[in-house]
């Protein structure tokens, strides 16, 4: 599929205030951050709390700067109705969208807000166009490539869907596909898919 060639969209991670300060007045159109009640890839960084989400979106929207929430972990089920109560708090305070790794939670958020985004994590592992209308048939509107795709490897997707598409262009590369990480929880009990990486390949 031919798509009109548009400037991509730079995204920057932000754990705190002075992160998201730095992104802003750099040119980030956007910044991604998880919360510190967990659900995120990186529990162990810091984290906003959820407090400090009205502010944090009145702040970057009256910058023109997008707030995307990471909560790209595995749920399980006892877990279901904490998430519900996020997913609310997250959707009240004007969040862009969320990114999701776990396709249970793809579902719990859209049918809670029918008009919140949902981003596909990298950990979601979608590594081709097939993997990729089955995200979009949960509703899912953008997907970040699993960060081991070559350009060829992505130039072949794109031409396959007309899906928006985000990559990595720097940061850390897991020895493993992304999302799909065993060695930190087989070495120390620490699961990649639940925020708590021990970041044993570095």
């Amino acid at each position: 599929m031919n798509q009109p060639h548009q400037a991509p969209e730079l995204l920057a991670p932000a754990g705190d205030w002075d992160c998201v300060r730095a992104a802003v007045e750099n040119g980030a159109d956007g910044v991604y951050f998880g919360l510190d009640c967990g659900f995120n890839a990186r529990e162990r960084a810091t984290n906003f709390a959820v407090s400090d989400l009205p502010a944090l979106i009145e702040f970057v929207h009256r910058r023109g700067v997008k707030a995307y929430v990471t909560l790209n972990t595995l749920a399980f089920p006892s877990e279901l109705v904490e998430l519900e109560s996020l997913v609310r708090k997250i959707a009240e305070a004007g969040v862009d969208a969320v990114l999701v790794q776990d396709i249970g939670v793809a579902r719990l958020v859209r049918a809670i807000s029918p008009d919140l985004g949902i981003h596909a994590s990298t950990q979601m592992t979608l590594t081709s166009a097939e993997c990729i209308h089955v995200a979009e048939e949960l509703g899912i509107e953008r997907v970040v490539l699993a960060r081991e795709l070559s350009i060829d490897e992505i130039r072949t997707i794109r031409s396959q869907t007309a899906i928006p598409l985000e990559v990595f262009v720097h940061g850390a590369l897991c020895v493993a596909y992304s999302g799909q990480c065993l060695t930190s929880e087989s070495l120390g009990g620490r699961s990649a898919n639940r925020g708590q990486c021990a970041q044993a390949c570095r």
